[in-house]
């Protein structure tokens, strides 16, 4: 097994929001190849850009002994293997380790004796050594624990935010014996100013990772329902969280859409795992319904206004603000916005979306859905701000009400504008 630090030549395979960062910051003190299958992606990192907004060119151009290939040949002088690709769900709604199965058979194609392969990917608990590493030992031959080695440790990247990067997130790790777990520890260290956590075994580095964004989805869920409860009542929500908000140890969660990446997933691969074991998860599960349900539920709360307001529905042009899952990121993955928009068009109403930081192109792709470079103004019956984009907060009420016709309903989802200056707030 690799012993010494200085001797690692690291091999990080998908360079997406959680593997770009990563490599960078290795590439910054350790030889490193970032790895992904995708020659655009390849293309434009070696000339300094990164589309997802992640790392900035300066940033890029500090990681001196980084280098950017899609040829897997590239990665055979490699000893220690970072896996950081996509755990998407299926159509179902069951865990898709398709990427994960890849990735990993790439990994067999390449791994060599004393090799440590470490994976990120967000998984459920045992899924590393029962579903990944046999595929590594059955394409190499070699045997897990004798010939190769492997380690978890759970990708923490928070797309969008500048604050929390990935040296300043406190990193969980763990190897597949004792003496692994203690090299991935020190490897880790080297990077992550803000310290690690090793955790006992990769099944609990697992299991870490997974509840983390289901207490979050949970805690999101409960505020939902909150939201509709208060609604009924005639009660702000934002006012009532505010007053709550005083006691020093209230949870600050807002209610809204739940998309994204982790938290709208996450909870299925522990959902998946429990059900496996003849457990059936039910708040985990209630909480997941009650958030895919919320598009449908503001869907329907912006059709009631308008008909309070007697606005004509069928055929009326309702303006979406903001398309990404979250604020000022360009990440369009499982975005729930198009909840929402789907919704609408049951109601035979004309939907445009406007979001200034996504690329028009991968929305097309995605989700069929063309962005507008500029909203027409006084064109619209109603106004939804779905997203809080930086861009949306500047305009301010008067600047977004300019794209409404002389009567139309602005609905606030973010909490973005003060109550007097909306007509409906979830």
């Amino acid at each position: 097994m690799v012993t010494n630090l200085d001797n690692a030549r690291l091999g990080v395979i998908g360079l997406g929001y959680v593997g770009l960062p990563l490599a960078v910051e290795f590439g910054k003190v350790l030889p490193t190849v970032g790895f992904d299958i995708n020659e655009r992606r390849i293309a434009e990192l070696r000339d300094g850009v990164d589309h997802t907004l992640e790392v900035e060119p300066e940033l890029l151009a500090e990681a001196s002994r980084l280098s950017f290939s899609s040829d897997i040949e590239a990665l055979r002088e490699c000893n220690v293997y970072i896996v950081t690709v996509p755990t998407p769900i299926d159509a179902s709604r069951r865990p898709d380790l398709t990427p994960l199965v890849k990735a990993s058979e790439t990994l067999g194609r390449v791994v060599g004796q004393g090799d440590v392969v470490i994976y990120e990917s967000t998984v459920y608990p045992g899924a590393t050594e029962e579903a990944c590493i046999p595929v590594v030992e059955r394409v190499s031959g070699l045997t897990y624990n004798q010939d190769f080695f492997a380690g978890y440790s759970p990708e923490r990247i928070n797309p969008g935010d500048k604050e929390h990067r990935v040296t300043t997130i406190k990193k969980v790790t763990s190897g597949s014996t004792p003496e692994v777990a203690t090299f991935v520890d020190a490897l880790y260290a080297r990077v992550i100013t803000a310290g690690t956590h090793l955790a006992s075994s990769i099944a609990v580095a697992e299991a870490a990772k997974v509840i983390e964004n289901t207490q979050r989805d949970v805690n999101i869920a409960l505020i939902n329902e909150l939201a509709v409860i208060f609604n009924r009542l005639g009660i702000d929500t934002e006012e009532v969280l505010e007053a709550a908000g005083t006691k020093w140890n209230f949870l600050p969660f807002r209610p809204g859409l739940v998309g994204g990446h982790c938290i709208g997933v996450d909870p299925y691969y522990l959902t998946h795992r429990a059900q496996q074991v003849g457990y059936h998860p039910e708040m985990i599960l209630a909480g997941r319904r009650l958030n895919d349900g919320m598009g449908a539920y503001v869907a329907g709360q912006l059709i009631k206004q308008m008909i309070k307001r007697r606005i004509h529905v069928e055929g009326a042009r309702v303006l979406v603000m903001g398309l990404t899952f979250k604020e000022n990121c360009p990440d369009l993955r499982n975005t729930r916005v198009v909840d929402i928009i789907a919704e609408l068009a049951d109601y035979n109403v004309a939907v445009d979306v406007y979001d200034p930081q996504v690329n028009k192109d991968e929305a097309e792709k995605e989700y069929g859905i063309r962005p507008l470079e500029t909203p027409e103004a006084g064109a619209y019956d109603a106004v939804i701000l779905a997203v809080a984009h930086r861009e949306f907060r500047e305009l301010g009420a008067e600047g977004i009400r300019a794209w409404g016709k002389a009567e139309h309903v602005l609905y606030d989802l973010k909490y973005c504008l003060d109550k007097s200056q909306v007509d409906i707030r979830l």
